[in-house]
């Protein structure tokens, strides 16, 4: 398995996000030319390390740190250009321009995404903050929900390709500031404390700051296809998380897998590899139902070993057993016909390691192996668990399966066995050579 057949790549979360995705970009990126983000907003988080150092990045595409790699952002982002920003500015700190001095352009920005504004992000708080805890969705209030819901009412939205334009900008938000202040007013009791004059003269500023990088990236995909440029889709969240398959509704504002077409502009049919990326265990950040979820001291082991905190928000991610039932689910879902399983070393010193192989619903006591995206009956499944013995050998000198022990060489052909699928890439650490590639030679990327 040559990594030169892959073809056009895309990278997708199998789980509920966090999996690990940022490491497995960084591997694949140096046998692409262009890297694009499609989904999602500044809410995810992936970090890498590279060349020594560790980049945590939101919303520039992880492969851009590779010198000859174009990244791009899609149409079906939600931007905020506050953050893009910053993250070019602390990347040409560190010696990576992706084109503010120089005639090369590595970063390009669709003038069709849609821009995250201040009162996106006051309503993400405020709507999560007026519901009962019990029905909170657990968001990282960056304002991703409110942006997307504002792209399908379209009247109240603005795209990146408005910000280039003061006089326009004006009078959109104008109007939709006298809009919103009547809803922050009737949901929340409070209005916007927002001059339309202002925010349209920032944000033009930030517009004027990037134009550069802004045009039709969706033509411009086109065309790096058809001269046989590689691609690489960089997911921003876990299929689990998504809006219309995931365990709604504590699920991201985008699609996961099958949202690439609509987010980057490319037929559906140019995509032909789908790596699936799951962690050697299961998290989840915020609410939602978790049946494999260890709230015991061994949980908080895995969270302190294998640092399960936000990237974005170092929130206390919650830990547990990986979950077959939803690995699979995500599996056939998203079309996955390879799999990079992370973090086995965070798992070592354990006396046995846990699989969740079914569940027993609250409607009968038999074992099935059916996933509910319905979040109310997945929150009363209760795991049917496989227990396998674990290792007390530290993994991460390892380099090919034969370094591993015996338990951890046999706990991966179980998860390989369950989710029908090949694991080719096995991560026993954070930096890069901390990675395993499975099988012949020619496997290696």
């Amino acid at each position: 398995m040559k990594v030169t057949r892959f073809g056009h790549t895309c990278v997708v979360g199998l789980c509920w996000g966090d999996e690990g995705k940022g490491k497995i970009v960084d591997l694949l990126t140096e046998h692409f030319d262009v890297v694009v983000r499609y989904n999602g907003g500044a809410n995810a988080g992936h970090t890498v390390r590279f060349d020594g150092q560790r980049f945590a990045l939101h919303l520039v595409p992880a492969g851009v740190l590779h010198a000859n790699v174009v990244g791009v952002i899609g149409p079906g982002v939600a931007l905020d250009p506050l953050i893009v920003l910053q993250e070019l500015g602390e990347l040409k700190q560190r010696g990576i321009d992706l084109g503010w001095d120089s005639p090369d352009k590595r970063l390009r920005i669709s003038d069709r995404a849609h821009v995250v504004m201040p009162y996106h992000k006051l309503e993400d708080q405020l709507s999560e903050a007026r519901l009962p805890p019990d029905r909170r969705i657990g968001t990282t209030a960056r304002g991703i929900g409110p942006c997307y819901a504002d792209k399908m009412h379209r009247t109240p939205a603005i795209r990146v390709g408005d910000l280039r334009h003061l006089d326009l900008l004006r009078e959109r938000l104008a109007q939709i500031l006298e809009g919103k202040n009547r809803i922050f007013h009737g949901l929340f009791g409070e209005g916007l404390s927002l001059d339309a004059d202002e925010l349209a003269g920032e944000y033009h500023q930030h517009g004027r700051r990037l134009e550069e990088f802004i045009g039709d990236t969706t033509v411009w995909l086109q065309q790096a296809a058809a001269d046989g440029k590689r691609l690489l889709f960089e997911g921003a969240h876990g299929t689990l998380l998504d809006i219309d398959h995931g365990t709604f509704p504590y699920v991201s504002s985008s699609s996961s897998a099958l949202g690439v077409a609509p987010g980057a502009g490319v037929p559906a049919r140019l995509v032909r590899t789908f790596v699936g990326v799951a962690k050697a265990y299961a998290t989840r950040v915020g609410e939602g139902p978790f049946p494999s979820e260890l709230k015991d001291d061994i949980g908080q082991r895995i969270r302190d070993r294998g640092n399960e905190y936000g990237t974005t928000t170092r929130r206390p991610r919650r830990c547990g057993w990986f979950d077959a039932v939803a690995a699979r689910y995500a599996v056939m879902l998203g079309g996955i016909s390879k799999v990079a399983l992370m973090h086995l070393d965070t798992l070592s010193g354990l006396a046995e390691v846990g699989i969740c192989t079914a569940y027993r619903y609250a409607h009968t006591d038999a074992a099935s192996n059916h996933f509910s995206a319905d979040a109310y009956e997945l929150s009363r499944a209760r795991p049917v668990l496989e227990m396998l013995p674990g290792w007390t050998e530290e993994l991460g000198e390892a380099r090919c399966l034969g370094d591993l022990p015996w338990n951890a060489r046999r706990f991966v052909a179980r998860l390989e066995e369950l989710l029908r699928v090949r694991i080719v890439i096995v991560s026993v650490g954070p930096d890069r050579d901390q990675t395993i590639f499975c099988g012949t030679p020619e496997a290696k990327p």
